[in-house]
């Protein structure tokens, strides 16, 4: 199956080369550009993207803004894709918002070629973009900087829904453990890991690996500064 993506950022020559970088690959299809989120948002509506890559700060409105628009639409809008995050260090307080907002991950802007190609490949099956150690070092960070005990009570009810075990994983996913590391550490099959973070997301009711790292930090499960 053909992935279909769009590219919103202000600068025209990133939209080329990535364009024609990931047009280059047999199982990618761009279909559509855009040089700011609210146009970003019309092309999206438009061509139905399974992933949008973008980019943080933009005009007219930043990528902060167009990806929550994207990821909770007004009622009638039934497409959502997935959205990938294109940033650099010094914008990343954005990027903890967007992942808040069910943004799937980020990547860094200079990141080699095929780092962004994996990317678009990882975020469009369903999967979140957070194996970096930079980027839990990163939402850590972010999470440390929230007021103490903000949103806390709330997140940690939540959890009384989860079984010690599917506690168990949430932690070890929040820590940045692979799924197969999970299966080693907790000495069970990866399928059954797969298993528990399908009923961990059902139950918490979030969209992927990456909202449940954020939920693990808010809800208490592990410590800013721990992971």
């Amino acid at each position: 199956m053909t992935i279909r993506v769009i590219i919103v950022d202000d600068q025209a020559m990133v939209r080329a080369g990535f364009a024609a970088l990931l047009a280059a690959q047999a199982d990618i299809d761009v279909v559509g550009e855009a040089p700011d989120g609210r146009q970003g948002i019309d092309v999206s509506r438009r061509v139905h993207p399974d992933v949008v890559l973008m980019d943080v700060r933009m005009p007219e409105m930043d990528g902060l803004a167009a990806a929550r628009e994207l990821l909770d639409p007004p009622v009638g809008v039934t497409h959502v894709p997935r959205v990938l995050m294109l940033t650099t260090f010094d914008v990343d307080d954005y990027v903890y918002e967007a992942l808040r907002a069910g943004a799937s991950g980020f990547l860094l802007k200079d990141a080699p070629p095929a780092d962004l190609i994996s990317a678009v490949r990882v975020v469009a099956a369903g999967d979140a973009l957070l194996a970096p150690s930079v980027t839990r070092r990163l939402i850590a960070d972010f999470a440390r900087q929230r007021p103490s005990g903000a949103g806390r009570g709330g997140a940690a009810l939540r959890l009384n829904g989860l079984t010690p075990r599917e506690t168990e994983v949430l932690e070890l996913i929040a820590r940045g453990l692979s799924n197969q590391e999970i299966a080693g550490q907790l000495v069970l099959a990866e399928q059954t890991v797969k298993t528990h973070i399908g009923r961990i997301l059902a139950k918490l009711d979030l969209r992927d690996r990456a909202q449940a790292v954020i939920f693990a930090y808010e809800a208490g499960v592990v410590v800013a500064g721990e992971a």
